[in-house]
This record gives C-alpha cells, structure tokens and sequence, in this order.
C-alpha cells in the first residue's frame, strides 16, 4: 500500500477502501486524487452507511418539483406561480471543535443551499442539543454556539423564526447544531446543480480560498470526536464565516439568476471546490478541465490539494455559455465581489485537474461519486430491551401534596422553561414578514411578502424517545412536528430531516438508525407526505459514548389566510379548555415512558414509548377542520411535561389562568405528568360545544372537557393551587446554571 494506516486515517479511508479506488483506478492515487477520494468517500458526502437505509423514505408527492437527492435543496409548487425551497443540516462536529464559528458557518452554509437552487432564503431555524449546563466546557459551548448562530444571522438579515433547544448529558461532549433554511422563488427562476454542456465556462465567486476548513468532511465529520482533538488539533478544520460577504453573494447571484445567465449553481460546501464541481458534473455526466492556479486565494503558496479541498465560507460555482461572460462579470463587478474563471466543462466524464501547466489529477468522475455502501445490522440490543422492559408501576407515586412542586420544578427544568434567553438573541422580525414570535405558536410562521399566503414550519424531534424505542421514535418525531403545524392551522406538505446518530459501526447505533429510519418512513407513509430533503451526520461519539439518536424533523406547511392562524396562548376568560384526543386523563402507567417527569422527579429514564399513527392521522384532520370551521380559539400540542405543564404554559403566555374539577382516578402523577401521545390542548366558546362535539364524532376522534380559563388563578382539582404569576416566574428561570 502506498500511503500509510495513518495517512488513510487523517482522510477517514479504510484500508480496504483505498484497495477498492486503487482497483477502481487500475493505479495507486496520487496525493491530491487520495484526497479527492477521502472527502467524496466520506460519510458526510458518501452516505455509506446511511444511503441505502434513506431510499426507504417517500419521496413523491405532486407537489414536488425536484426530485430528493438529486438537487441542493428540497422543492415544493405552492401555487401562483411560486416555489419553496427547504432543507436542514446539521454542524454538529464543527461546533464542538470552535463553537462560535461552526455554528456561525453551518447558518451560512444552508442558506448557500438554499440560495443554490435560485430562490431568496426568507427564513432560519435551528434545532440545538447541549448537555446540561452545569459545568464550563457546556456553558462555553451553549454560549458559543448561540452567539454564533445570532452573529450570522442578524447581520445577514435574514430572520431566524424559530426552532427547539434541548439539554441532556448525552450531549456532553458533542453538542448538536442542526440548520433549517427557507427560501423562495418563481418556479421560472429555479436552478440546478447539473452541468450538461460542454464548452461551457467554470467560475468560481465570492471569498478568496484559503486553508479553513481542509479534511472537514473527510476528517472531522466522518469519525467520532477524540476529547483532546477538541481543545487543539482539529481547529484548522473549522471554516471562518463572513456574513457580509454572504449577503452580497445572495444579491449577485440572484441577480445573474433572474437575468437566465446560467446553467447551473452550485454552493462551495463540504469539500469545497471537490464536492461542488465533481457533484455538477456528475449529474449533468460531464466532465471538467481546470486550473486550481487560478482561483483566487488569499493566503501563499498554497498546494493544489489545499486549494481543492479548502471549506473557505461564502463561495459559489457558476458553470454558464461563454457568451454570456461579460454579463455576468458586469453583475459581479456591482457588487464588487470577487472571481475566478477556473475552467470548463468537457464530454471527458473525467475530473482533468491541472495547476498551471502540470497535470496534478486525472480521475474519471464515477470512480469519485460510487463509494462503497454498507448495509446495517438491526439486531435490538441487550440494554434496550431492559429498558424498554423497566416495569413502571414500580415507580412510587409521590404523596398528592407534592404534585403543585412537581409542577414547579418541571417548568423550571431546562427541557420545558422559556427558552428567551436563547431566541432573544436572534432578530425574527427583519424583513418584517414574521407573524408569530418564537413563543407564541406551536410552529413558527412566515408571510409570503405581498400575499395572504402563510407558511408555517415546525421543527422537532426526541432523541430520549429514540433512544428507548427507535422504531416509535422515528415515528413521534415527525408526528409531533406536523401536529405542532397542525395547532396553527397549517397544513403540512412535506418534511426534510437531520438524521443525528453516534457510530454505525457499532450494535447499538445500526440498530437505531434501522428503525429510525423506517419509523419516518411509516409516519410519512400515514400522513402522505414525502421527505423532500435532509442531512445525515453520524459518528456523533466521544468517549463517553453515542449521543441520544436524534432523528430531526422539519415539517413545513401551508396556511392560504395568516389572519386564521391559531396560537397557543388562551385569549378570554370563561373559554371551555378541552383535551382533544382522549376522553379521560390517563392513568396508564407506560405513559410515563420517556417522560420529562420521570427523568427529572425520579431520575430515570426508562420504558417503551408508543404512538398509533392511524389515531394521529384522524386527530390532525379533526383539528385542523375544527380550526378551518372557526371552532378554536388555541391550540397547543401536549409534550414535555404532559398536560398539566402545556395547560400551564397556554396560561404564562397569555397572563390568564385555568380552573378545573375533573376527576383524577388512580395515577394522578401520570394524569397530570404523563406524556401519552396524539393529544392536544384547545379552548373553544361555550356555545360551539355541539358544532365541535359533532366534528369529533365524525372523524371518531374522542375528547374531554378539563375545565374553564379564568383570571390568575390556575388550580386543578385539589391537587394544584397556583397563580399564573407564580407559574410565570417558575417558567422564566433562567436554565443556565
């Protein structure tokens, strides 16, 4: 072998793969075709052991204007002529290494994914993992992190509207930084990736390359996270964000966009200049000839394996017909944005990479773009069936004067408080297409600018759920993201997805990314809506161990009028507030599976959590018809902390309390903190009781009256005697320690 064990390693190459490129090749690569290889036979940009696990997941719907996979983002036709364009991904191994800068570049990096495709990014969210914040190393991380996502966002004008943070000592020492971006454009607009024409000329615009961010895919994203790299070795690997160079990149190319100047675009991501020009003309089956000496760089005496493989931020591809060049550099030169015409496309099917005269690699383009795929084990390991088998009846049931301090205690937790410490640092107004705050709806909402037209987009998802049943995980995943849509009255269209596992070499994680998986697909299957985009990142390890499985969900929808938009917050006093989707308060003990009541009161996480997706099919349709008929006044998804906790929370929001004298029989911790799945809190008039008991009846969807909304005071049977205020100031508390 002609390059060392080490050597392979740094690249995140098995011995037995490089034995593959060298008989795929038919020679032993050079340096720089070695790293070529390594980054487009990664897990990041390979898929090797996630690719054929994803082909399970639907993907087609007639709404659907580009085919997942094939293109840089998913693409949906809502009408008038217009398209969105969504996706999310995630930055997990980065923002551990340097956290303010890989958060900060993991925002840019999606919003250039979004850009890819032609359409203006309207929108950022984030799904965030930590563990708890109880020591420096995750106090330095939460810190970094946020202010990294606020300190790209807001600069570069784009609002970030919503999204869900979460803390569990899973995440320790490998936080998760998941980025959802949504953009817009007329369907003529649309771009794609795919170079067909030869003779066509390669430009390469935005930042100077430089050394940032070599062998981040190849070598920080596609292997488990070593405690001591964190502090030093791996920080060269983290790209460096330049917000304001993005927004000129957005103007410049959507301006060459509108013009029809091109025949594809192409963002400079994972493996820079590698993975952007292999992936364009790998799907156009072309080929390329380029000099790396003339790409403009911003550091000396840089080599050509640099300067292929540099993750410098804020970088596209323009691949357009010579004719239209000087168009094209009349665009750029408003913006003052820099350029580099590097080559062009060839009927070769071969990579052809030259610096100046020299002939530095010469590879056929298939040989770079079929890395092995490994198919997965699913045999259900030994400590999840123990878990799963934990006998929860077993569980003490606390003395009945303790549920008001439970109470207390789960609102100030960090999974349930407020998050405003986090949101607040991010600007969701600008633009000022924004309708609902971060706190004010199940799912964050945004105008379509000069219409009535609303799109709604939840994001979610339970890697303590997954983690004790990865099957139901998957599947409460992207129920709660489309029920968190539905209680807004949007409805959903499609979801993409962050598929966040630890190493898939091992029993445990192959196992949960097997039913993960296939439990998305079965949701999406019942629901009819296709997973139109995604990310995976895996090898989300330290020493300690694999991260909970956390299988992300973004859901995102359509409401056609954003007056009608239903939020969570009561509105009147004297409302009937009802539990939709039961027609008892639970006191089945295996609702406690998973539950934040049993983690954070008894210190366990145990059980086997569960979900009937047929049921939850029927209570989004019953829900969102009560809500299009007028009937509801809010709505708000029972979660984290069952319904005593979202009951309080609708209260916080809107500074108006609840009373209620229903009966409680048997378990009253899991009647009050149980978190059984497929229910909803709603307020409706009293005297559209018959009109919504009518509409429950016809889709055969059950329901409870709880009790009514009355002014400060929050009691629930002679169990719980609160004020709103004293609610309030437990659910403010603020999570960092």
């Amino acid at each position: 072998m002609k390059y060392t064990q080490s050597q392979l390693d740094e690249i995140a190459l098995s011995s037995q793969e490089y034995e593959l490129i060298v008989s795929k090749l038919g020679r032993d690569p050079n340096y720089l075709e070695l790293g070529l290889f390594g980054a487009l036979w990664s897990e990041h940009c390979g898929y090797k052991h996630s690719k054929n696990l994803i082909k399970r997941l639907p993907n087609s719907s007639p709404n659907l204007l580009a085919k997942p996979g094939e293109e840089n983002a998913g693409v949906i036709d809502i009408g008038n002529n217009l398209a969105i364009v969504f996706k999310i991904e995630s930055h997990n191994h980065p923002s551990a290494v340097e956290p303010y800068q890989g958060a900060a570049t993991g925002v840019g990096g999606i919003i250039r994914d979004i850009l890819a495709m032609g359409a203006r990014p309207i929108a950022i969210l984030n799904s965030l993992r930590f563990g708890y914040i109880n020591n420096n190393r995750s106090e330095y991380l939460f810190e970094g992190i946020v202010s990294g996502i606020s300190g790209y966002g807001n600069c570069i004008g784009i609002p970030n509207i919503g999204g869900e943070t979460k803390f569990s000592d899973s995440y320790l020492g490998n936080p998760l930084v998941n980025a959802f971006c949504l953009g817009i454009t007329n369907k003529n607009n649309l771009m794609s990736a795919a170079s067909y024409t030869p003779g066509n000329i390669i430009m390469v615009i935005g930042s100077p390359t430089g050394r940032d961010g070599i062998h981040g895919a190849s070598g920080l994203a596609s292997r488990n996270l070593n405690e001591d790299e964190l502090e030093q070795d791996k920080r060269p690997t983290v790209q460096i964000g330049n917000p304001f160079m993005e927004k000129i990149l957005i103007e410049s190319c959507l301006e060459i966009v509108s013009n029809n100047l091109i025949e594809s675009l192409q963002d400079l991501g994972a493996a820079g200049l590698t993975s952007a020009i292999v992936e364009t003309v790998d799907k156009g089956k072309t080929g390329f000839n380029i000099d790396l000496a003339k790409v403009h760089q911003r550091e000396n005496n840089m080599t050509p394996y640099e300067i292929m493989l540099s993750e410098s931020q804020e970088r596209m591809l323009l691949v357009f017909p010579p004719e239209n060049t000087n168009k094209i550099l009349s665009i750029l030169d408003k913006w003052d944005l820099d350029y580099s015409t590097i080559g062009v496309i060839t009927d070769s099917q071969n990579a052809e990479i030259y610096y100046e005269n020299t002939l530095v690699g010469n590879v056929p383009i298939n040989t770079l773009t079929t890395p092995p795929l490994y198919d997965l084990d699913n045999i259900v390991p030994q400590e999840i069936i123990e878990l799963q088998n934990t006998n929860l009846s077993s569980i003490p049931i606390p003395n009945s004067n303790k549920a008001n301090e439970i109470l207390i205690e789960l609102l100030s937790s960090p999974n349930i408080a407020s998050k405003k410490p986090v949101f607040i640092q991010y600007d969701h107004q600008v633009q000022t297409n924004t309708i609902a705050s971060p706190e004010d709806a199940d799912s964050a909402i945004i105008r379509i600018k000069d219409t009535n037209i609303g799109i709604g987009i939840s994001i979610d998802g339970n890697g303590k759920t997954t983690y004790l049943n990865p099957l139901e995980g998957g599947k409460i995943a992207v129920a709660e993201a489309c029920r968190n849509l539905i209680c807004s009255g949007v409805e959903p269209l499609a979801i993409t997805n962050c598929l966040n596992f630890g190493d898939p070499t091992t029993q445990l994680v192959s196992h949960q990314l097997n039913e993960s998986v296939n439990g998305i697909s079965e949701s999406c299957n019942t629901f009819g809506i296709p997973v139109i985009s995604g990310n995976v990142s895996l090898y989300n390890s330290t020493e300690r161990g694999a991260i909970f499985p956390t299988p992300i969900i973004g859901a995102v929808g359509k409401i056609n009028n954003v007056k009608s938009i239903i939020t969570s917050k009561f509105k009147n006093y004297n409302d009937l507030v009802i539990l939709l989707g039961s027609s008892a308060l639970s006191n089945d003990h295996n609702d406690l599976a998973g539950s934040e009541y049993l983690e954070i009161i008894h210190k366990k996480i145990a059980g086997s959590p569960r979900i009937d997706l047929e049921f939850e099919n029927r209570l989004q349709k019953c829900c969102l018809n009560l809500i299009n008929n007028g009937l509801i006044i809010s709505a708000h998804d029972c979660s984290e902390g069952g319904i005593a906790v979202t009951i309080a929370e609708s209260c916080i929001l809107s500074n108006i309390g609840f009373e209620s004298e229903i009966e409680i029989n048997g378990r009253w911790d899991v009647s009050l903190f149980g978190e059984k799945q497929s229910q909803i809190i709603v307020s409706i008039n009293p005297n559209e009781i018959n009109l919504f008991s009518k509409i429950c009846s016809d889709f055969h969807i059950p329901f409870t009256t709880l009790g009514i909304t009355k002014p400060e005071i929050f009691k629930i049977n002679s169990l719980i005697l609160n004020t709103v205020s004293e609610l309030k100031n437990a659910y403010s508390t603020n999570f960092v320690k």
